[in-house]
């Protein structure tokens, strides 16, 4: 697919370094979770429970403490899913994280503190992640740099000569 001559090539991609002065660096890609569909069949949306009451008739109980202990939970998940999804180019082999197990998936951000990552380094991975999944307003304003800077080279090449003439066209030198 081509938008405006441009041809799209998949989901915007983030690379992360993180120097090790004893080993080789640390290259963490992440990139934009396409789509949530696997997402919601592991983890449907919790519901909350319907009650009636004598003011409104049936109505869904929002403030049941239960809905928002499980609406807080399907919250974490969805965060820890977005981060593992978009950090499978990275090839991480995690040990106790099984993307089919999504009782398993919070354990990422322990798991990678225990190998040896600083908090600064893994609040460092999850803004790459959350930058590969955003369209924020550095991204947006560098895209209209690049296409008006485009678009001002197109306007200013000329359908006339390239170099300078020495001549005229019946012979005569030019002044210069």
């Amino acid at each position: 697919m081509k938008i405006g001559g441009v041809e799209v090539n998949g989901p915007s991609e983030e690379i992360l370094v993180l120097t090790r002065m004893d080993s080789e660096d640390i290259v963490i890609k992440a990139v934009a979770v396409p789509d949530m569909d696997e997402f919601n069949k592991l983890c449907p949306e919790p519901k909350p429970r319907g009650i009636r009451t004598k003011k409104e008739g049936y109505k869904l109980d929002y403030d049941d403490p239960n809905y928002k202990k499980q609406k807080d939970h399907y919250n974490e998940l969805h965060t820890a899913y977005i981060v593992l999804k978009s950090l499978e180019p990275s090839e991480i082999e995690w040990s106790r994280v099984k993307m089919d197990q999504p009782s398993t998936w919070l354990e990422w951000q322990k798991e990678l503190k225990e190998t040896g990552f600083s908090i600064f380094e893994v609040n460092r991975i999850v803004m790459t992640v959350m930058s590969a999944n955003a369209l924020d307003e550095g991204k947006l304003e560098k895209a209209r740099e690049v296409f008006l800077l485009g678009r001002a080279q197109e306007l200013g090449k000329s359908c006339g000569p390239q170099e300078e003439l020495q001549t005229t066209p019946s012979g005569d030198l030019v002044n210069g």
